[in-house]
């Protein structure tokens, strides 16, 4: 039994949190907290498996409780956050800050019913959570060999989930500006990805930015999908651009690795490089195989180094995967396929 503390300030959000989440036979909501100062005694108190956490709350934001949490008593944290800018912003920092994921919250307490199955998808991926203190990113090898030659007619597909958004910040942050264009699949809810990629894009020296229709796939450019849209890679000639639309969830998310990654194994096929990263469940799985067949080079990212080693673990399963690869090595590793 997975045992949950809910924390909001909305005493309707956690009562409903509480009834949706009580439905489930492997979660038990075991207390809830309307601030981080009734929250820190009961997490000391019923020692739960993992919390959810309003971030925009009285006496204490979430951000500087989620703080403490990591410093004290490390343990799954999901931040469930309005989709307004300062909360996509806020949800991006408890992410930096140590938290495994974010969940968007509707716009009225009342239709946060909508939710429920969600979060508690959400919940059983971050119960299997190890958290652990991340070393930053410039303690990896900060310069990759070389310069990028001969790659206009390359791409790098990127597929994540839980734990992704450190993981990809730990990789775009060291590829050099000529790197082959990128596309990444990150499970993520819709509105927080824009953010996501301005982020990036202030930290990178390559370009990142959430992929819209038609835009180019070029070096030194890296799309990510837009939440609640797949992704897919087309080609026109010599150019590779991108496909934004909707369509049914796969793996139960939207983007999803898997479509991306077969759209790349059909328009770009041994030009590519397939990357799974860290992230629940099977998503990429598929994707990462028939990449293979038409002749794409693969990584998967290694269990010690994964928040989650579910979706690596998967593609790495098919065969189909011709390096299982370190995130502290991960940048260097990609260019060397492309």
């Amino acid at each position: 039994m997975i045992k949950v503390l809910v924390v909001d300030d909305s005493a309707i959000v956690r009562k409903i949190f509480t009834e949706q989440l009580s439905q489930a036979k492997d979660i038990e909501v075991v207390g809830t907290a309307p601030d981080p100062f009734v929250a820190r005694d009961l997490i000391l108190k019923l020692n739960p498996d993992v919390v959810t956490l309003d971030i925009e709350m009285p006496r204490m934001d979430g951000i500087t409780f989620l703080k403490k949490i990591m410093a004290a008593r490390p343990l799954p944290v999901i931040i469930v956050s309005s989709l307004t800018p300062k909360g996509s912003a806020m949800a991006l920092e408890a992410l930096d800050c140590g938290a495994v994921e974010v969940l968007a919250k509707p716009g009225g307490s009342f239709s946060v019913g909508e939710m429920g199955g969600q979060l508690a998808e959400k919940i059983r991926a971050a119960s299997k959570v190890r958290v652990m203190k991340r070393a930053p990113a410039s303690q990896g090898p900060m310069a990759v060999k070389g310069a990028i030659t001969q790659t206009t007619n390359k791409v790098i597909a990127i597929g994540s989930s839980t734990g992704g958004t450190e993981a990809l910040k730990d990789i775009l942050t060291r590829l050099p500006p000529d790197t082959p264009g990128i596309v990444i699949a990150q499970h993520m809810p819709a509105n927080f990805t824009k953010a996501f990629a301005d982020r990036l894009n202030g930290l990178c020296r390559i370009n990142v930015r959430e992929g819209q229709a038609n835009d180019s796939v070029l070096p030194g450019t890296c799309l990510i999908a837009p939440g609640n849209f797949h992704m897919l890679l087309r080609r026109s000639g010599a150019r590779y651009f991108v496909e934004i639309k909707t369509g049914p969830m796969v793996h139960h998310q939207r983007p999803a690795v898997d479509v991306l990654f077969k759209s790349v194994a059909k328009y770009a096929g041994a030009n590519a490089v397939g990357v799974v990263l860290t992230g629940m469940g099977s998503d990429g799985a598929e994707g990462i195989r028939i990449m293979k067949q038409a002749g794409a080079k693969t990584l998967a990212q290694d269990e010690a180094s994964c928040v989650v080693f579910g979706m690596p673990k998967e593609a790495i399963k098919t065969g189909c995967v011709d390096k299982v690869v370190s995130l502290r090595n991960m940048p260097q590793s990609i260019l060397d396929m492309a």
